[in-house]
């Protein structure tokens, strides 16, 4: 197995301000103020108050991820000593919690002479360039893997959060998820798709993957900032529960003009995959009433980000991770 590695700008860069929707880089407080104080006075970071509240915030968010690898083996061993799961079977894959549509995808793709053209007979071409959704988890498995995150959020076990923009759901790989369903669901479904639909996103192959649940709900986060993701291919699957409002929204690749609102509207539907490149801006809506949780799979592609971080938009300088950190090897 490759050793994996995380690129130094994780520490100082991607930081982002909920409050006032931006996404920073902090080396030092005499640089973060010039390059980011007339911004910030005209988001509303108006006193001296806000200041201190804005600074506070980004301190502890440097300081968490200066603790990444102690916080994550602190975590991980917890959960392995202290947490009990409901339902153990959700942690290996079987075809029963797939679509049966999804499966014979699959099948196309694995055939040989299969082609994007026949691919896409297949699958919904959403109105947004390179969008494409799919059935994929059946609703029995979305009902037991939302009763087993429950199960976890009410464990008295530390509990890493999603990503910088989300604040409330589960890390997989922290849970035990990885080996027998996420590798699998990666390697042996969805990267054959994914190399029809994406071939120059998956370059040699898509060899690592962050995973994980994420929950909007009234009172916590509600919506998604326009973003994209650290990722080449990312998988997006609603588990329900009962909610109002929610759409995802989506533009062009990161780095192209474009309006800070796209038009390209997707309506989430109970177990239906979204299948996208990592790097096109995306967002989502706020939630109107109840609860939404979705299943979310960054698929990286360490031969395609090697040469340039995605974050940072230079070649990245490795950081050892002990697990498969953001996607980067040393593999020339």
């Amino acid at each position: 197995m490759s050793r994996f590695f995380i690129c130094a700008c994780y520490f100082s860069h991607n930081i982002f301000l909920k409050a006032y929707s931006l996404h920073v880089v902090f080396n030092n407080e005499k640089e973060f103020l010039e390059r980011y104080g007339v911004t910030l006075k005209q988001c509303g970071c108006d006193t001296a108050e806000k200041l201190d509240d804005v600074l506070a915030t980004i301190q502890t968010e440097v300081k968490r991820r200066a603790n990444r690898e102690t916080d994550r083996a602190n975590r991980c061993k917890a959960i392995a000593q202290k947490y009990s799961p409901l339902h153990r079977a959700v942690y290996t894959i079987k075809e029963s919690y797939l679509d049966p549509l999804f499966i014979r995808i699959v099948e196309y793709c694995k055939s040989p002479g299969s082609t994007v053209d026949g691919l896409v007979e297949l699958v919904t071409v959403e109105k947004a360039d390179g969008v494409y959704s799919f059935p994929m988890f059946t609703e029995d498995y979305c009902i037991m893997l939302l009763e087993e995150m429950g199960h976890f959020e009410c464990a008295d076990v530390p509990k890493g959060r999603p990503n910088t923009m989300n604040n409330k759901g589960m890390l997989l790989a922290e849970m035990g998820f990885d080996e027998s369903f996420m590798n699998p669901l990666r390697d042996q479904f969805l990267l054959p798709i994914a190399r029809l639909l994406f071939p120059e996103w998956v370059g040699k192959s898509l060899d690592s993957h962050r995973a994980f649940i994420v929950q909007y709900s009234m009172g916590n986060d509600t919506d998604l900032r326009y973003h994209y993701d650290n990722a080449e291919v990312t998988l997006n699957v609603c588990l329900g529960k009962t909610f109002m409002g929610g759409d995802l929204y989506f533009g062009p690749m990161k780095g192209a003009k474009a309006a800070p609102q796209p038009s390209h509207i997707y309506q989430h539907r109970l177990g239906r995959g979204i299948l996208h490149r990592g790097y096109q801006m995306h967002g989502a809506h706020p939630i109107t009433a109840g609860e939404r949780c979705n299943f979310i799979m960054w698929m990286r592609s360490s031969s395609v980000r090697n040469p340039s971080c995605p974050m940072c938009d230079h070649r990245p300088q490795l950081v050892p991770a002990s697990d498969t950190g953001d996607g980067f090897t040393d593999v020339k």
